[in-house]
């Protein structure tokens, strides 16, 4: 499988160009997702101070600028809101994923719209990263219910060519340690596997047992990242 890696450099801006263009919006250079889909903004790779001016003017003013992975810095009068350590993971292709996860009788469940309440209620009990009330319309979204209840998701996000992220992996806490987030994770990468795609994600640095965990089911660091989010003047 060859795609070519060089997308993950930007890739916010590249599935906005790409297979997220329909859930783009859009001013000059700037590009952000639909309202309450995902907070991430891009810019151009080398952006000129007009580019910053439309983000600006896209979100407007007192805004979250979610710049998600993107080195280049905004203007002085833009305050900086968050900055977290993380990395960017590649699947190897050394080995397909455990395909029996993604399979009708695995007892895994696509969320959809009619799922929000409960996908939004374990994210605030999680904390995996943000989630909102549309950002199950970026690709499948997958869950693990127990008496009913959903107790695990994962699902997919980031877009760039040739690639999809693998998102929002949570496990309530009192379903922790039967391994729901693996299966979920190698349910989602046998899908994107299948489509001719390659799986990708994002963790941040300090979340070390999910980092164990994704090289044990056969990712590998490909960069270091800085999250960071500033305020719009």
């Amino acid at each position: 499988m060859m795609n070519n890696d060089s997308v993950l450099d930007d890739p916010v801006g590249q599935s906005l160009g790409g297979p997220h263009a329909h859930l783009a919006r859009r001013l000059g250079g700037a590009v952000t997702y639909s309202t309450e889909v995902a907070t991430f903004s891009a810019v151009p790779v080398q952006p000129e101070a007009e580019d910053w001016a439309d983000l600006a003017a896209l979100l407007g003013p007192g805004a979250l600028a979610d710049m998600f992975s993107c080195p280049a810095a905004p203007p002085p009068s833009w305050e900086p809101v968050f900055s977290l350590a993380g990395r960017q993971l590649i699947w190897t292709g050394g080995r397909l994923p455990d395909r029996r996860g993604a399979e009708p009788d695995s007892g895994l469940v696509v969320l959809g719209k009619d799922n929000v309440s409960e996908m939004l209620d374990l994210v605030a009990r999680t904390e995996p990263g943000p989630f909102w009330s549309r950002t199950h319309e970026l690709v499948t979204y997958l869950g693990v219910r127990v008496g009913g209840a959903l107790v695990a998701m994962a699902g997919e996000r980031l877009r760039p060519p040739g690639w999809t992220e693998i998102s929002a992996v949570c496990t309530a806490p009192e379903a922790r340690g039967q391994g729901h987030a693996a299966r979920l994770v190698c349910a989602l990468a046998a899908r994107i596997v299948a489509r001719g795609e390659r799986p990708f994600l994002h963790v941040a640095e300090t979340n070390s047992r999910a980092i164990a965990l994704y090289e044990r089911l056969g990712f590998r660091t490909r960069r270091q990242v800085t999250f960071r989010g500033f305020r719009t003047p």
